[in-house]
């Protein structure tokens, strides 16, 4: 008898486990099955927070001010040069023009002088740019073009004339009278890139025979500079635009008789004003409404004249260039190998 009750005992513990078993594998499984629910409810809200996230990003950028309109204070129009002459003088000129500009139109120009071409070109090239507006020489204005970062629009005008020629000079006492005599001396050029200063003179040089490896090249940084270079002895021979000695006559009076010019180049076009890629037909058509009427604004031409020797602009895209194009092509030149990395 005791034996059949323990093993009724024994029966109804192991019910009473397997049934606490049972019961608890149930609520493991609810457990799990509430888990899941909270992970998908968790997952819901985190998407629901993300579309929050872009929807209030999206109305930042809305209510974020735009940029400046382009000639504004806030967003000058930045126009940059290279100096013919006197930094001071050239910053003066373009200072009264940029000031008529803004009062004949109420465009905001900075201007600023570069020491070399390459400078200019960089400026334009950068993104974003760095310059809108440029007045380069002739050579330098097609490197930019070919870099597709400037477009001419109009020329300057010298003595009734969209064209200007270069020169080569010695000094007098030199007992230099042909360039064919400058192998192996020191040359004064004003830039790589001018046009009349050394890209011009290093075909004629070429020419009759004359080795460029063969020159101590000094770049001078101005017309100015490198006439008085010659006019002081530190170069046998140098060049410029014809006639930058007339620059350089109130400091040195003798100038004209001190140096003796040995070659007048061709013609070559003026430099002018060219303008970025970015900047629109709308503030071009205003810019160029003013230069072109720059003789009936007071004031005007002598700004011009002080800043850069203009007399006057006129209107000339950049097919005014393709005869000189043709030139330096003629002669072996390739616009390719100065557009740099």
């Amino acid at each position: 008898m005791k034996r059949l009750a323990f093993i009724l005992v024994s029966l109804f513990v192991i019910a009473s486990l397997a049934l606490a078993g049972c019961q608890q594998a149930e609520e493991t499984e609810e457990m799990v099955e509430e888990t899941e629910e909270m992970v998908e409810e968790t997952e819901e809200m985190v998407e629901e927070t993300e579309e929050m996230v872009e929807e209030t990003e999206e109305m930042v950028e809305e209510t974020e001010e735009p940029e400046a309109a382009l000639g504004t204070e806030e967003n000058p129009l930045i126009w940059a040069l290279v100096p013919s002459g006197e930094t001071e003088d050239v910053l003066a000129g373009f200072g009264a023009v940029t000031d008529i500009i803004y009062e004949e139109t109420g465009l905001v120009i900075e201007s600023f002088v570069a020491t070399e071409y390459v400078g200019v070109i960089e400026a334009l090239a950068a993104d974003p740019p760095k310059a809108h507006i440029a007045s380069l020489a002739t050579f330098a204005y097609l490197v930019a073009a070919e870099r597709g970062v400037a477009e001419a629009e109009l020329v300057a005008v010298r003595y009734g004339a969209p064209y200007y020629t270069g020169q080569i000079f010695v000094r007098t006492d030199s007992g230099i009278t042909d360039i064919a005599e400058l192998g192996g001396k020191t040359f004064c050029r004003p830039d790589e890139y001018s046009t009349s200063g050394w890209i011009i003179p290093s075909i004629t040089l070429q020419s009759v025979g004359v080795s460029l490896d063969s020159l101590n090249l000094v770049d001078a940084g101005s017309h100015d500079a490198s006439v008085v270079g010659v006019y002081n002895g530190d170069c046998d021979a140098g060049s410029s635009f014809v006639d930058a000695r007339s620059s350089v006559s109130d400091e040195y009076p003798d100038v004209m008789d001190v140096l003796t010019v040995i070659n007048e180049s061709v013609e070559i076009p003026n430099d002018g004003v060219q303008y970025h890629p970015s900047v629109s037909r709308e503030i071009r058509d205003l810019i160029n409404g003013v230069l072109l009427r720059i003789d009936e604004i007071e004031g005007a031409v002598e700004a011009l004249e002080q800043a850069y020797e203009w007399t006057e602009l006129a209107a000339f895209g950049d097919d005014f260039y393709d005869p000189f194009r043709n030139v330096l092509s003629a002669a072996g030149i390739n616009i390719e190998d100065y557009l740099g990395e």
